[in-house]
């Protein structure tokens, strides 16, 4: 059976309860004699109580330290640093409220399997909105389309928007869930945009996260589609992330393992985990979890520790071929991240624009999605990007295959 995550250990609060209420007493009052204080104090420590039986040494109510709102127990006020101070653990239902999963239609429009011809394989995409070029989103390690669902309901009113959920995880089903080499799961990109869209494309964006990042850049420098019309990646640094490494598989390791809820898995994931935002984890988490029958729990559907060997290829050279990319680029940071020597060049020459978004984590699109969508609309905007690709007043640019 899985462990329990509950939050909160109870810890034995009387000896420090005595103390208080001792240094109380001797404040308010005279102090008495030694052999006064002793025969009133021993008979307390031996039996462990909290109240003496003397009637000069009664507490001075702590009335004045309760916090509002909490209930009156009984008649004597316990001290702030008893249990029965400790404000209560949410109700069950109170908690399974506030973490309930979401469907993934409060904010795509669309679910659609692409089957990929003579393969085994097939993979989900989530897809909103009807109008302007799309916005092709590819998520980070171990998360899945729905990281970007609250982000999508931003965007999908002046663009399309297309989730895809890479080899290995969400919903995608392969012939080898294993295989994240970047070559593979470039590969994948290509034939999924070539199924969906056929040899007439419309103007599409890129946007990967951290991993995803690393497969958006590889797309564009493959320069397959030539009505690619914007790159952009999303809190990874080749320096940074080549340097952090060698402590994957430790914190992976030290991560919650195991669930026996998905409220549960949703509450982890604010509390302890990679996320910030509620709303966004309350759709994306369910996607990044399977059941396991042997252990009667949940666990996580991409087993990442798994796959070490192709994490060096996802970052090795990623800022000279992300300067390579012949297309309009931003690269947006979640703090200052130290920029490499190749990069810190590039922006110098103003070969992409940075954008450093504050008060926020690693996944940027889910703990701030408001934000996020209005630098990839102001992206579109600023480079006047439409359905068809970029378009001046009188004069509209098409790519033709």
């Amino acid at each position: 059976m899985c462990r329990s995550l509950e939050s909160g250990d109870w810890r034995p609060s009387f000896l420090p309860y005595f103390s208080f209420s001792i240094s109380v007493r001797l404040l308010q009052f005279a102090v008495p004699s030694r052999e006064t204080l002793l025969s009133s104090v021993l008979p307390c420590l031996s039996t462990g109580s909290s109240s003496c039986p003397t009637a000069s040494m009664d507490p001075a109510p702590l009335s004045t330290l309760r916090e509002d709102g909490d209930p009156d127990e009984s008649s004597s006020t316990p001290s702030v640093f008893s249990a029965a101070a400790v404000p209560p653990r949410p109700a069950t239902h109170h908690s399974l409220h506030k973490y309930a999963p979401v469907d993934w239609s409060a904010y795509f429009d669309e679910e659609r399997p692409v089957a990929i011809p003579d393969t085994e394989d097939v993979f989900n995409v989530y897809m909103a909105g009807s109008e302007g070029p799309v916005v092709f989103c590819l998520h980070g390690g171990g998360y899945s389309g729905l990281s970007f669902a609250l982000a999508a309901n931003q965007i999908k009113g002046k663009a399309r928007v297309v989730a895809m959920d890479l080899r290995g995880h969400g919903k995608s089903t392969t012939s080898d869930d294993l295989d994240l080499s970047i070559e593979t799961l470039t590969n994948d990109v290509i034939v999924v945009i070539r199924t969906l869209y056929g040899d007439s494309p419309p103007a599409i964006i890129l946007v990967g996260h951290s991993m995803g990042g690393s497969v958006a850049v590889h797309v564009a420098a493959r320069k397959a589609f030539r009505n690619l019309h914007g790159l952009v990646v999303v809190d990874v640094v080749e320096g940074t992330a080549m340097a952090s490494l060698i402590h994957m598989q430790k914190i992976l390791l030290n991560r919650a393992q195991h669930f026996p809820s998905i409220e549960k898995a949703i509450e982890w994931s604010i509390k302890g985990g990679p996320l910030r935002n509620i709303d966004s984890a309350r759709v994306s988490i369910p996607s990044t979890l399977k059941f396991d029958e042997s252990k009667e729990c949940y666990t996580y559907r991409t087993p990442l520790e798994k796959t070490e060997k192709y994490w060096k290829g996802w970052y090795e050279g990623l800022s000279d071929k992300f300067l390579s990319c012949p297309v309009q680029k931003i690269l947006l940071l979640a703090g200052t991240d130290r920029l490499d020597r190749a990069l810190t060049i590039g922006q110098m020459q103003g070969k992409f624009q940075m954008i450093v978004v504050r008060h926020t984590g690693h996944a940027i699109q889910e703990d701030v999605p408001e934000e996020f969508a209005s630098h990839i609309l102001n992206f579109i905007s600023r480079n006047k990007i439409g359905p068809n690709g970029v378009e001046i007043p009188g004069l509209i640019k098409k790519w033709q295959q």
